[in-house]
């Protein structure tokens, strides 16, 4: 596929200009004036600056994870300076991959992220696979875990969410295992809602989405901050210096248990790419992208660092690593169950910044697919009025929404937890590869540490990926041919359909 595209290899990129049709592919149609269908096509619209592009960054990153992985890590790390230090490689490893991704967004700045990256140093069908891949699984059941999350918060201060909305009660054999999964709860109906909600925000407008995720990230960081600066005060007052050394050892893990617990934290640190995958809405991503995704890797690991080792002082390695809502049990320790609760409120609270950020980047990658006609052909079509990819935050929100109401997310997310990291991987490689094909691309920002960093990223994230397919090989095998069934129906989309190129890439 790499070979249809020799003709872009020595042109850079222009943000106003379509550089993915193929040789080979059918022209649009023409109207009936004589002009390409692709002029009557909006484009979208490069309305994020700094600020809004550094909160979907720090919004997305700062969500459901840190708050509810420290359980996963302290279970699966046996000790809690194994945990701290999952983190400490999570985040380094996030950080080498922000490094390459600020490279590939100020170089490439187009809809899709990884889908742009990929059929642009790979060839075509990379690109879709990934795209395949993460809008019709793992965005979704993203979205659905991000908005289950939330509610979850939720329901630690209004118990009622988690009842059954059906009437009466089912027979206790009816009562259990996937049976009783399949039946939907308040909390899941308002899931639903949130999920609507914002994406009906997203729908009105990059600018509205944007204001709505810079004052929802504005609240968690500072929330965020009083957590955290509660939980060193505590710490503070009633630390000795040998129960620090003591509760910081390293005994009780093992190797596998340190790797599965990195794995873990990778989840949470989840989120630094996705400004990417808005790269044709960030303003001058020539000099956005390197400042807002490297600078918010390293804020997030800091706040990550401290709050974890909160946790980790504030509760035992075992009950933290039963816990289900890690932060509330520690203030609670702290400071009562009333501090407890405002901690869940906040949780809540970021839990829907995050929502939004997923939601605002997500569809991007259905939009790109279908515009470039590898996808449903609705999904290209930009709102005339509100120059947003409408068709596209629709269809995600539809998906999302049936799985958050069949509560079968986390098993979906599970089956291709191990490619996301894969991907990240192969994108990576992509931008190494395009060192040496495409010499003459513009490139604002060259990755530091180049080739070391790129390949220390590759490394890693292979390694991951590898930890995750260990530990679920049956999933990761499953989900491994949900992705390759996506050729069928690309064959399909490549023989039939005649993509109309929107102007904005």
């Amino acid at each position: 596929m790499a070979c249809s595209r020799q003709y872009e290899r020595h042109m850079p990129v222009d943000a106003n200009k379509d550089s993915q049709s193929s040789p080979g592919r059918k022209p649009a149609a023409a109207r009936p004036d004589g002009k390409p269908a692709s002029d009557t096509q909006p484009n979208l619209v490069r309305a994020l600056g700094p600020a809004a592009a550094s909160s979907i960054v720090l919004g997305t990153m700062i969500g459901t994870g840190i708050f509810l992985a420290p359980s996963e890590v302290a279970a699966k790390a046996g000790s809690a300076g194994l945990a701290l230090s999952a983190w400490v490689v999570g985040g380094i490893l996030s950080l080498l991959g922000a490094l390459c991704y600020a490279e590939l967004g100020s170089s490439i700045p187009k809809a899709g992220g990884e889908y742009a990256y990929l059929r642009q140093g790979f060839g075509d069908v990379w690109g879709y696979l990934f795209g395949w891949t993460h809008s019709m699984v793992a965005r979704p059941a993203s979205v659905a875990a991000i908005a289950a999350g939330c509610l979850r918060f939720f329901s630690f201060l209004w118990p009622e969410l988690r009842e059954s909305m059906l009437p009466g009660r089912l027979s206790g054999g009816m009562l259990n295992g996937h049976v009783e999964a399949l039946i939907p709860t308040w909390g899941q109906a308002a899931a639903i809602v949130a999920i609507s909600a914002i994406t009906f925000i997203n729908y009105l407008g990059v600018r509205q989405a944007g204001r709505l995720q810079l004052a929802l990230t504005a609240i968690k960081i500072l929330s965020v901050f009083l957590i955290i600066a509660a939980g060193l005060a505590a710490i503070a007052k009633h630390a000795q210096p040998l129960k620090l050394a003591s509760t910081f050892s390293f005994q009780g893990g093992t190797f596998i248990g340190f790797w599965t617990a990195v794995a873990a934290t990778a989840w949470a640190y989840d989120g630094w790419n996705d400004l990417n995958l808005v790269g044709s809405e960030v303003r001058e991503p020539e000099r956005n992208f390197q400042r807002v995704i490297v600078r918010g890797v390293l804020f997030v690991i800091v706040i990550f660092l401290l709050f974890n080792a909160v946790c980790l002082y504030g509760l035992p390695i075992k009950t933290l690593s039963l816990s289900q809502n890690p932060a509330a049990d520690v203030f609670a320790g702290f400071a009562g169950r009333t501090a407890a609760l405002w901690v869940s409120l906040i949780l809540a609270i970021s839990a829907l910044g995050t929502l939004n950020s997923s939601i605002l980047s997500g569809a991007r990658v259905d939009y790109a697919m279908a515009r470039d006609g590898v996808f449903f052909r609705f999904a290209s079509r930009i709102h005339p009025r509100f120059r947003t990819p409408g068709n596209a935050l629709l269809f995600q929100s539809a998906l999302a929404a049936v799985l958050a109401l069949t509560g079968t997310f986390e098993d979906l997310t599970s089956l291709v937890m191990f490619a996301n990291w894969m991907f990240y991987a192969l994108a990576v490689l992509a931008m190494m590869r395009m060192r040496h094909t495409q010499p003459m691309l513009e490139r604002p920002y060259r990755t530091w540490g180049y080739p070391v960093t790129p390949v220390i990223f590759a490394v890693g994230a292979f390694a991951l990926s590898a930890g995750l397919w260990i530990a679920r090989p049956v999933r990761s095998t499953i989900g491994l041919a949900l992705i390759g069934a996506g050729l069928l129906p690309y064959r399909w989309w490549r023989k039939n359909f005649v993509p109309s190129i929107s102007a904005d890439e």
